[in-house]
Formats: C-alpha cells, structure tokens, sequence
C-alpha cells in the first residue's frame, strides 16, 4: 500500500505537458477544481473526465499511475459514499433495519465518489509533471503580489514544494523500517484493529528520529550557504509565458467557463 503513494513524485519527461509554465499549470489546476464542483450532471461530469484523459494522454504519465495514487485514499472514499448513501433524505429506495437508501442518497454517493477521484487524479497530474524547483518559482511567481502586505511569499512556496517531496521520502523510509521489523519477526497484518495499531510503534518512533534528522539536516545545508530567502536569488530558469502557454490557459478558461455554465442550468 505504501508504494501506490504517488503524491509528490515527479515524472520527468518532454511533453508540451511538462514544458508547460509552472504558472500555467498551477492555474489550470485551479480552474479544473472550479469546474468539478460545478459539475452537477453526467454531461459535465464527463467534460471533466474527458479533459482529464486528454491531458493524461499528452502528459503520457499513463493512466494507471493516477489510479494508483488513488488506493492509499480507498478508503476515505468509500467512508464518503456510506455517509452521504445513507444519510441523505429523500425518496426510500431500499431499507434494511434501520439503514435506509435512497434514491437522492445513490445520486450523492456516487456524485462525491467521482469528484473526489477527479480531484486528486487532476491534483496529481500537476505534482507528476512539475518539479518541485519549478513548483516553487511557479507558486512564488503567482504570490508575488502579496509581498506588499509583507507575506513570505518565497518561504510559503519553498515549504509547500519540500512538504511534497518529503512524502516520497518518508514513504521510502517507512517501507526500509517495515522490512527490518518484519525480518525480526514483527507481523503487521493479523490480530484485530488495536493489535495492529500497537505494532505500528516500532514503525513511528524510528520514523520520526528520520524525519526530524532530514529536517535538521536540510536546514544545516540552507544555514552553511547562508541562505535569507528569496531575494535577490539566482534562478535555474526564467519564467516567461510562451504560446504554448497562452493557448492552454485559453482551452482552460473556455472549458470552465462552459461547465460553469452548463451546471448553472443543471445540465
């Protein structure tokens, strides 16, 4: 399980989707999350979809690594669509004892199960084709106003892009500490609920010394190269919008702009 964690691995690649503006896509994802919560009906619904899997197609991340990502979150999922199945009111469908389905609570169930799939399948793309340098010169880039009310603009988008990439660490770190514990005889997979709990404490005290060790040692390395922030550094890459990037903002705003639409008249 621990391995279909995908959330913040970068994919490196050189599709018009990877060549993108950090800008660009962080805006995109913006507008992709607009439109799925306006997104009320199965025409709709399928225009996200739809968008969705082109954009999968040119970023050629495949399919699979998306629905991957989706497992850890199973579920939450399924916690979602159970509360909104049987406590929705409206027209009594199925009962049994004192769970009751009804017809509004199968429409809701199923409405938050694919917009919640959507959202972190699109939310995914953008971690999967942006690296975490151009995540952070992107986030910063479109903050930049807000310095003027003297926000750290740079160290909110510098500790949003390390949180991601420490996941994928912390993952890897969990999975060797696993192993060793399994091979001294320690089973995380039998006995009830507080069994398992408890043998997971093995695995969280180790787990946060290397966390707490990573920490330390990256704010060493930032310390010896004297680093204040974002002023006046030197930069990998230059920001500039492209035609590539004006014509993909464009596709964006008007396929929002039509679901918008189409959910405001419940189409």
């Amino acid at each position: 399980m621990l391995k279909d964690i995908t959330l913040g691995q970068y994919f490196p690649g050189n599709t018009p989707a990877h060549r993108l503006d950090p800008r660009t896509k962080i805006l995109l994802v913006v507008l992709y999350i607009v439109a799925l919560f306006c997104a009320k009906s199965v025409l709709t619904y399928g225009l996200v979809a739809l968008t969705l899997f082109i954009c999968v197609h040119i970023s050629k991340v495949g399919l699979k690594a998306l629905v991957r990502g989706l497992k850890p979150v199973v579920v939450i999922i399924l916690f979602t669509a159970v509360l909104n199945l049987f406590f929705t009111p409206g027209d009594e469908v199925f009962q049994l004892g004192f769970l009751r389905i009804t017809d509004a609570g199968v429409t809701t169930a199923l409405r938050m199960v694919l917009r919640i799939m959507l959202l972190i399948m699109g939310t995914f793309l953008l971690t999967y084709t942006t690296s975490p340098i151009s995540l952070t010169d992107g986030l910063e880039r479109l903050l930049n106003g807000l310095k003027r009310f003297h926000v750290p603009v740079h160290e909110l988008a510098m500790m949003m892009s390390i949180a991601l990439r420490f996941i994928p660490t912390l993952i890897e770190e969990t999975d060797k500490i696993m192993s060793a514990q399994k091979a001294r005889g320690a089973d995380f997979e039998s006995g009830n609920l507080f069994q398992r709990a408890k043998a997971l404490i093995p695995i969280l005290v180790p787990l946060f010394i290397s966390a707490f060790r990573r920490a330390d040692e990256l704010a060493t390395a930032m310390e010896c190269r004297c680093y204040h922030g974002g002023e006046g550094r030197t930069k990998l890459h230059v920001l500039q919008y492209e035609r590539r990037d004006w014509l993909a903002l464009t596709c964006g705003v008007v396929i929002a702009a039509g679901i918008i639409v189409l959910g405001r008249f419940g189409l």
